[in-house]
C-alpha cells in the first residue's frame, strides 16, 4: 500500500517538480535478481533512485529510523519501510557483514538491492574509491552489477537544511557488468578489487566526478 502510494503519487509529484533527466533505463533487468551500484551524494539517493527506477529497490538505513517512539515514530517507520529499506545498525561490529547477508536476502528472492560502494555520502562531491563489498555480494550471488549516476541531489536538501529545494537532477543508469564465469582463474581479492574498480569506472564515466583517490570515512559523532 505504502509503496504503491510512493511510486504512482510521490514519484509523479517529484518528476514533475524536479523534471529528472534519465538515461539508460533499457540496461535495468525488469526481472531476476540485480545490484544497482551507485554514487552517493545525499541522503536523498535512496529515495530518488527507487522513484525512478520501474522496480522495487531495497537499500539500507541506519536503524534509527524504525526504531523511534509515538507518531513520529511511527511515521518514520512506515515511511522507510514503504521505500523498502532495511534496518541496520551502523555501530554494530558486525554491521557490514549483516548488511551483506540482507542483501543477499534479497537477489536471492529476485530482488534489486541498491548499493553505495563508497560507503557514505560524498560531503565535497568526489567519487571516492569503492570498497569491495559490492564485488563480493555480485561474486556470492551471482547477480549482474548495474552501475547507477545520480548528479545534483545534494542540491535537494544541503547539509543543515531541513527543506527541500528545487534543483536540476539527474539519474544514469549504465550497462549491466556480468560476473559470472569471469574470475573464476583470478585470486579472490584481486578479483573483487578488479570488479570493484570497473564498477567505479562505469560510475564515473557517467557522473563526471572528480576522484577523491581514497576511501571515505563516516564523519566522528560527537
Amino acid at each position: 500500500m505504502v509503496y504503491q502510494f510512493i511510486k504512482v503519487v510521490l514519484a509523479t509529484l517529484f518528476r514533475v517538480a524536479y523534471r529528472p533527466t534519465i538515461t539508460g533505463l533499457d540496461n535495468l533487468p525488469r526481472t531476476g535478481p540485480v545490484i544497482l551500484a551507485s554514487n552517493h551524494l545525499s541522503f536523498m539517493d535512496s529515495m530518488v533512485i527507487p522513484m525512478l527506477v520501474p522496480r522495487r529497490v531495497a537499500f539500507l538505513a541506519k536503524s534509527d529510523y524504525f526504531t523511534g517512539k509515538g507518531v513520529k515514530g511511527t511515521l518514520s517507520r512506515w515511511w522507510f519501510e514503504g521505500f523498502g529499506m532495511i534496518s541496520v545498525d551502523r555501530d554494530d561490529t558486525r554491521a557490514a557483514q549483516v548488511s551483506l547477508d540482507a542483501a543477499l536476502e534479497v537477489l536471492a528472492s529476485g530482488g534489486a538491492f541498491g548499493i553505495y560502494p563508497e560507503g557514505t555520502r560524498s560531503r565535497d562531491g568526489l567519487l571516492y574509491r569503492g570498497r569491495t563489498g559490492v564485488a563480493w555480494l555480485a561474486m556470492t550471488s551471482g547477480a549482474p552489477v548495474v552501475p547507477v549516476a545520480v548528479v545534483g541531489t545534494e542540491k535537494i536538501q544541503p547539509v543543515g537544511s531541513r527543506g527541500l529545494r528545487l534543483a536540476k537532477v539527474s539519474m544514469h543508469v549504465g550497462e549491466p557488468i556480468a560476473v559470472e564465469g569471469r574470475f573464476d582463474a583470478v585470486p579472490v581479492g584481486r578479483a573483487r578489487r578488479e570488479l570493484t574498480d570497473e564498477i567505479m569506472t562505469a560510475i564515473r564515466a557517467m557522473s563526471g566526478q572528480e576522484l577523491a583517490g581514497r576511501y571515505n570515512e563516516r564523519p566522528p559523532t560527537v
